[in-house]
């Protein structure tokens, strides 16, 4: 895929302001989160240094996302957890630099590797970081221990049913709309056929049908069967039901499908918003006026769709079969040598506890300062992210210390320093979704006020912003450095044996499926499904992340994203194969040819060889399948024009 035109610089991209939505709602109730527990705390002990401690907590609410409200509430318990642990480790600690940069390292790497592993959306380990380093600035008194954990700890929950009261009003709300969407993507899909831009939308349709899968698993709750949250799920299923039929039927039609196709899918979307669905889904759907026998099929697939929304409560539970993978075999999955996610996390823990070192030996005002700064940056997700970052935060963190400098001048406190923190947090959460450095002007003022309003001492305007401008200056610094060694190029030397991984993990799922030891195990219970779906999502990361490096090889990740993109196809397609009940069955001479077709791809890639294309047996009933296999050999002996 060769670039259009030419792309800006870093420095241009950094500055960037995006067109996203402000979220109102979400930054109001971050500002109250932040600033509630200050003034509650603060005057039932009469001390603003117990309030401040107690807004550490509020930062549990940063880790708020449109995610279903099952997984939200797990995933704040463990944040209001985390944080507390922080600040009881950080008080414990404090007297104990060195000690003290460890933990900060293996509280950064452990929160990387967590939030990768289970693909958890927020800041990850940023706040934990911050959290435990802010702590360890505070005065020296390791007595006081339990006293600020505990004082964390209820502002965290404070956070935590701020964050779940909306639960109240629209308990499946994310559920809701990603099927939403999936239908309209679907659509799309639809109306694409025939046209240029239909691989482009058949790939949309497979990242939101995966996205789809993905939350409405994570919202479910075995104890609890929602009737809304089971015909949702009926309703996915019926989705991907319809996208493989169209693929297997339709795929590059010269002619395109009738346009009623795509306005019945729309119509099935737009009845999830009625207040009384079952009552709306009696709506007849747009016919097309003359049809072949492949799109009345179709049609029906779209009707029995929106047919589902009227079957009985039971009729529908019974249909609803939830696999999730445990927590076991995710993190094992994620500990492989060559996933991107433990070797970002061992780079984020080393660096971090390099320049906590570093500020500790060197004696600084307030040395924990440097390692957050560092933090700050190496959070990029690649080392043009990085680069982002450190652009981002230096012009930010510039103005954001004289708006603190000139705030902390005044000597605010009490309900003044919590007005400043809700203030600040409000417009913070505004601008993180248009560009980092905006948030970095008013989230540094936030963390500067919080850190220095309960500590002692006095300190002049010029003092106090020229020893933060070092000590961020100085944690930016090592973080570029620290990347630029380290992972540079860590993620496009380990492309060619993440995919030849893929592929032959694939090979194990193939010969489960149609082989005659066949034994029709679902996605969620079978380990050869579940490795191949990890494999698959460390190979998307490596090769965002490979596309991100500094330099990079723009040539080869032409040509690699083609294979990519096909392998995460045909992961797709043998998930879901995996779903239909009977299939036909190759004998061990057919299974044996395709074992050696997955092989010599697998390969053909990792030792940089050259594999003799093979032809490809028909597989009854499954037509994508062999397409996308076809597709990948293709690729693949292109790729090898390249070594």
């Amino acid at each position: 895929m060769k670039e259009s035109k030419k792309t800006p610089s870093i420095f241009r991209q950094a500055l960037q302001v995006n067109n996203k939505p402000f979220p109102w709602l979400k930054a109001f109730l971050a500002g109250v989160a932040a600033g509630l527990p200050i003034i509650i705390f603060g005057l039932l002990f009469g001390k603003l240094q117990y309030g401040l401690i107690a807004g550490l907590g509020g930062f549990t609410y940063l880790y708020v996302f449109p995610i279903p409200y099952a997984q939200l509430a797990k995933k704040l318990f463990w944040v209001v957890l985390s944080i507390t642990s922080c600040v009881f480790l950080g008080t414990v600690l404090a007297p104990h630099p060195f000690a003290t940069a460890i933990v900060m390292g293996l509280i950064g790497a452990t929160a990387i590797f967590i939030f990768g592993a289970f693909r958890l959306i927020g800041p990850s380990a940023i706040f934990f970081v911050l959290v435990f380093a802010m702590t360890t600035g505070m005065p020296i008194n390791p007595e006081e221990a339990f006293l600020r954990a505990g004082l964390a700890f209820s502002g965290g929950v404070i956070s935590f049913i701020i964050a779940m009261s909306g639960w109240f009003f629209n308990p499946y709300g994310p559920e809701k709309n990603i099927v939403k969407r999936t239908y309209k993507v679907l659509a799309d899909y639809l109306d694409s056929i025939g046209s240029e831009n239909e691989n482009e939308r058949q790939h949309q349709v497979m990242s939101t049908l995966k996205e789809a899968s993905n939350i409405l698993v994570s919202g479910y709750i075995p104890w609890r069967r929602n009737d809304l949250y089971n015909r949702l799920f009926v309703l996915n299923n019926f989705a991907n039901k319809i996208f493989l039929y169209v693929v297997e039927s339709f795929q590059n039609s010269p002619k395109p499908l009738p346009k009623e196709f795509g306005q019945s899918l729309r119509v099935i979307a737009n009845l999830l918003d009625s207040k009384n669905i079952q009552d709306e889904a009696t709506v007849q759907l747009p016919h097309p006026e003359t049809v072949e026998e492949k799109s009345a099929i179709l049609f029906i697939e779209i009707e029995s769709a929106k047919e589902s929304l009227l079957l009985s409560s039971k009729s529908v539970k019974d249909q609803v079969k939830v696999n999730q993978p445990s927590a076991s075999s995710v993190i094992l999955g994620a500990l492989d040598k060559n996933s991107i996610i433990f070797i970002n996390a061992l780079r984020f823990g080393a660096i971090t506890t390099l320049a906590a070192i570093i500020a500790y030996e060197l004696e600084f005002e307030r040395s924990f300062w440097v390692p957050l700064s560092c933090v700050a940056v190496i959070a990029g997700s690649t080392a043009v992210a990085t680069f982002h970052r450190a652009i981002q935060r230096s012009f930010g963190t510039i103005f954001g210390i004289i708006i603190a400098s000139v705030i902390l001048a005044l000597h605010p406190s009490g309900i003044v320093v919590a007005f400043f923190v809700f203030l600040l947090t409000f417009i913070t959460e505004l601008f993180i979704v248009k560009n980092y450095g905006l948030a970095a002007l008013f989230f540094t003022p936030n963390a500067l006020i919080m850190a220095e309003s309960g500590n002692p001492g006095v300190y002049s305007f010029q003092f106090f912003a020229t020893a933060r401008l070092i000590d961020v200056a100085i944690g930016i610094l090592i973080g570029l450095v620290g990347v630029w060694l380290v992972g540079r190029k860590s993620a496009s030397s380990r492309l060619p044996h993440l995919i030849s991984k893929t592929i032959r993990s694939q090979s194990q799922s193939f010969y489960v499926l149609f082989s005659s030891q066949s034994n029709k195990s679902s996605t969620g219970e079978n380990i050869n499904f579940n490795k191949m779906k990890t494999n698959m999502s460390n190979l998307k990361m490596v090769y965002d992340t490979a596309s991100g490096e500094i330099p990079k090889d723009k040539q080869a990740l032409e040509y690699y994203w083609p294979i990519v993109f096909t392998v995460e196809q045909l992961t797709y397609l043998l998930e879901q194969c995996s779903r239909v009940n009977t299939r036909t069955l190759l004998n061990d001479k057919e299974i044996a040819h395709f074992l050696l077709l997955f092989e010599s791809m697998a390969n053909a890639i990792e030792r940089k060889l050259s594999a003799q294309e093979k032809n490809i047996p028909n597989i009854p009933g499954f037509q994508s399948i062999h397409d996308a296999l076809e597709e990948l050999q293709k690729y693949i002996k292109q790729y090898e024009k390249t070594i």
